[in-house]
């Protein structure tokens, strides 16, 4: 009897000579997925290159070349001579995978679970009942005027500072910063916030959300206390609970956060956030009493201040407020503020202020996190800042949300009364409206977002209780979106104060009803 042939299967593996990618690698793609969804089993012979060449068409080299990249990466193994198999290593288990991988459709069931802070940090966003990648809309808070921001004077100073950029300043940079940016920063905010910094002590980071997490990272160890305003900022309360520390909710009044009860509550706090400029969410403002007792806690308990002054700029019945840190004397307060209120939120760039004695901390905790920013976002700001274009669409953007907000509470007045009080601020790009009859503020903003609107729900942003009251953005909100948004608000009230029953309320409301 004959000798058994020894040749390896026929691989039926088609071939598109016009397609961009080349033979091999169509051959190894082929090859590997008829592996991994078990076509070829382990152990499966396959034909020499001299034998698939002539079967495919192809030349012996292209044939060598996708065969060494299967072997390369522990597919196939040659078993001496022309002799070539699929390995018999492979896990079945793994095979087996490869077929369920092919069907994008089936999810992939992971075996790995979240750590206890990342589970504590993702409550406070489902908390805070945050929108993710959604745009300007009535009545989003947060959101700048983009539809006025000056994108072809940005778009200039880009190009010029692209075509003119060196290669050198295309290699790693400052963790601080781009040092130019750095000098302008501090140039503007000892002007125009009565900050006491040098350039030295200035870090140009993603914003101040990347500010809260740094801070955290260098202030805190795991179990310390921070004192937060009740209510508060959600970010700072995501930031400080994922570096392991305590929250201790310190209540705010209309003098801003009550440093009595946070001495009493936890005197022996590591950090206290603060927004002395202008609460959020509430927009009271820190008086002086509460300031200098603050600093004196702080200054006594070797204690850091973190001041968020997030949109200190647009301030409408007096000049911008001197920063807390203006007054600090015992370096104790880390000052942060941001680019992405004043231009877009796009816009990742802000600023922290650290005393001269946590620089070299800052900096190592920078590196380690990523590196530093973006180059030629850093160098465009600075010219735009330095050439006045900043100050400029500061003193524009003022006077565009001032009277936004003048239209926004007029409006409500005559079309939410009784139903929603909203009451006129003295700064910032939000108002606060105060619910009536009753109602519920997160079923009212859940109707809302139903109805097309975005409001926040104060209450979750508290810990204790607080009447029911929701947070509307009108900076970025057009005239008519202003007009449009108040009257949809009006049906989505109306609504809820009729059910009286704020956790059932019917899912009739359509936003085509109220066109």
């Amino acid at each position: 009897m004959p000798p058994r042939a020894r040749r390896g299967r026929i691989l039926a593996v088609a071939i598109d000579q016009k397609s961009g990618q080349p033979l091999y690698r169509q051959i190894y793609t082929h090859v590997r997925q008829c592996i991994l969804d078990g076509r070829l089993a382990p152990g499966a012979r396959l034909p020499s290159t001299r034998q698939l060449a002539a079967d495919l068409r192809v030349s012996r080299s292209t044939a060598v070349q996708a065969y060494e990249q299967l072997r390369a990466e522990g597919y196939i193994e040659g078993l001496g001579g022309a002799e070539t198999r699929v390995t018999d290593t492979l896990p079945d288990s793994f095979v087996r995978a490869g077929v369920r991988d092919a069907d994008t459709s089936v999810p992939l069931r992971s075996v790995l679970a979240p750590s206890a802070r990342a589970r504590a940090t993702a409550a406070c966003v489902r908390r805070a009942m945050l929108p993710v990648g959604m745009g300007p809309r009535a009545f989003r808070a947060g959101v700048p005027a983009v539809d006025v921001f000056p994108v072809d004077t940005w778009g200039r100073i880009m190009a010029r500072r692209w075509s003119r950029t060196p290669a050198r300043d295309l290699a790693y940079g400052d963790p601080f910063g781009y040092r130019p940016l750095r000098e302008a920063i501090a140039d503007y905010l000892r002007a125009a916030r009565g900050v006491r910094c040098t350039a030295d002590q200035v870090m140009v980071v993603a914003g101040s959300q990347q500010a809260l997490d740094l801070a955290a990272r260098v202030i805190l160890d795991p179990g310390d206390k921070v004192w937060l305003e009740d209510p508060g900022y959600h970010g700072a309360r995501g930031a400080f609970t994922a570096a392991g520390g305590t929250i201790v909710p310190v209540p705010v009044d209309q003098d801003g956060l009550d440093v009595m009860a946070g001495r009493t509550l936890a005197p022996d706090a590591r950090l206290a956030f603060v927004t002395p400029s202008r609460q959020l969410p509430l927009g009271a403002t820190m008086s002086l009493t509460r300031r200098l007792a603050l600093l004196e806690w702080a200054a006594a308990s070797r204690a850091a201040i973190f001041e968020d002054d997030y949109d200190s700029e647009f301030r409408y019945a007096s000049r911008p407020l001197p920063a807390l840190q203006g007054l600090d004397r015992a370096g104790c307060v880390l000052y942060a503020g941001t680019f992405s209120k004043v231009t877009f939120p796009s816009m990742r760039l802000g600023y922290l202020v650290v005393p001269p004695s946590l620089v070299d901390a800052f900096g190592a905790a920078r590196h380690f996190a990523d590196f530093h920013s973006p180059f030629l976002e850093q160098a465009v700001m600075t010219d735009f800042i330095v050439e006045g274009h900043f100050e400029r669409h500061i003193r524009r953007m003022r006077a565009i949300y001032h009277e936004r907000q003048v239209l926004l509470v007029n409006l409500a007045r005559e079309r939410l009364g009784g139903l929603l009080d909203v009451r006129p601020a003295d700064a910032g790009m939000t108002v606060v409206g105060w619910l009536g009859g009753g109602m519920d503020d997160v079923a009212t903003a859940r109707a809302a977002e139903r109805a097309g609107l975005y409001v926040l729900a104060v209450s979750p942003l508290a810990v204790r209780p607080l009447p029911p009251a929701l947070l509307l953005g009108y900076a970025g909100v057009r005239d008519d979106e202003i007009r449009e948004g108040v009257n949809r608000l009006g049906i989505v009230l109306e609504q809820v104060a009729r059910s009286r029953a704020p956790n059932e309320i019917r899912h009739t409301l359509m936003v085509g009803s109220v066109a």
